[in-house]
C-alpha cells in the first residue's frame, strides 16, 4: 500500500470571474476541511488568485497558478514571474499543460526552464505530460511520454523533485468526455514511475505523486484512486462545480 497522500487539484482554465471564484470556494470549503486523505488545490485564473488565498488562508485547501514566466521581472509584456505568483500565496504551478504546448507552440525546453524557476520561489510545479491520439495510434506514447519527462526534468535535483507533482494527461481525454481506462492510465502512471526511478533512484520515485488528467468525473475518480499508481487527479471541468468536485475530493467516503 503506498503511503503517498492523494493529491487533487483542480485546473479553473480561463473560467470564473472574481465573485464567481468566491462563490466556488466557499461552497467547497467545508469538504475540503473535512478531507484528511488528500491535499486539495484550485488553480484559478491569475486575476481571482488573490480572491482565492484570502478565501483559502488558514484552511486546507492550497492554491495554485496556471503558468508563469521564468524570468523574475523584465520586458515580458503580459506575463506573471515566479516571484510574483509567490507573493500571492500560492504554493503551487502548473507548468507544461498540454493547451499550453498544443495552444501556445511550448517545447520541453521553454517548460523547463519555468519549472527550475519556481524552486527559487519555494513554489512547487506540477509537470503535465501526456501523449496525443495520434501518438497513442502510432505506438509512440511512451517515446512521447519519456521524452517530456527526460527533457522537462533536465538539470532538477532529487531533492527538487521529491517537491514536485506529475500529472499525466491523454491529450485525446482532456475536455472530449473520453477517459482511458483504469488499466491504461496505471500503464502509463507505471512506465513514470520507472523513469523516475531511473532518473533519481527508487527513494524518490517512490515518493513522487503521479496525478491523472483527463475528464476526471464522480463516476470514474474512485476506480481511478484505486489503481497503485494514481495519486489524485487533475480536474478541469469537473473542478468548477461544487456538485461534481466536491465527490471527487470525497471519492473515499
Amino acid at each position: 500500500m503506498s503511503s503517498r497522500k492523494a493529491f487533487i487539484a483542480g485546473n479553473w482554465k480561463m473560467n470564473q470571474l472574481q465573485g464567481e471564484a468566491a462563490d466556488l470556494v466557499n461552497a467547497i470549503l467545508p469538504a475540503v476541511a473535512g478531507t484528511d486523505y488528500c491535499d486539495v488545490a484550485v488553480c484559478p485564473p491569475f486575476l481571482s488568485i488573490p480572491t482565492v488565498t484570502n478565501l483559502a488562508r488558514g484552511t486546507k485547501l492550497a492554491v495554485g497558478a496556471q503558468n508563469c514566466h521564468f524570468e523574475e521581472s523584465g520586458a515580458f509584456t503580459g506575463e506573471v514571474s515566479p516571484a510574483m505568483i509567490r507573493e500571492t500565496g500560492c504554493t503551487y504551478v502548473i507548468v507544461g499543460h498540454s493547451e499550453r504546448r498544443h495552444k501556445f507552440g511550448e517545447s520541453d525546453e521553454f517548460i523547463n526552464k519555468k519549472l527550475l524557476s519556481l524552486y527559487k520561489y519555494q513554489l512547487k510545479p506540477i509537470l503535465c505530460v501526456g501523449e496525443t491520439l495520434e501518438e497513442r495510434e502510432a505506438g509512440k506514447l511512451e517515446q512521447v511520454v519519456e521524452n517530456q519527462i527526460r527533457k522537462g526534468l533536465m538539470s532538477v535535483p532529487g531533492e527538487k523533485m521529491m517537491q514536485t507533482t506529475i500529472a499525466y494527461e491523454p491529450v485525446w481525454a482532456i475536455g472530449t468526455g473520453k477517459t482511458a481506462s483504469p488499466e491504461q492510465a496505471e500503464e502509463m502512471h507505471a512506465f513514470i514511475r520507472g523513469l523516475l526511478k531511473e532518473f533519481f533512484g527508487e527513494e524518490v520515485a517512490e515518493a513522487v505523486r503521479i496525478q491523472y488528467g483527463g475528464s476526471v468525473k464522480p463516476a470514474n475518480v474512485k476506480e481511478l484512486m484505486s489503481q497503485p499508481d494514481i495519486d489524485g487527479a487533475l480536474v478541469g471541468g469537473a473542478s468548477l462545480k461544487p456538485e461534481a468536485f466536491i465527490p471527487i475530493i470525497q471519492f473515499k467516503d
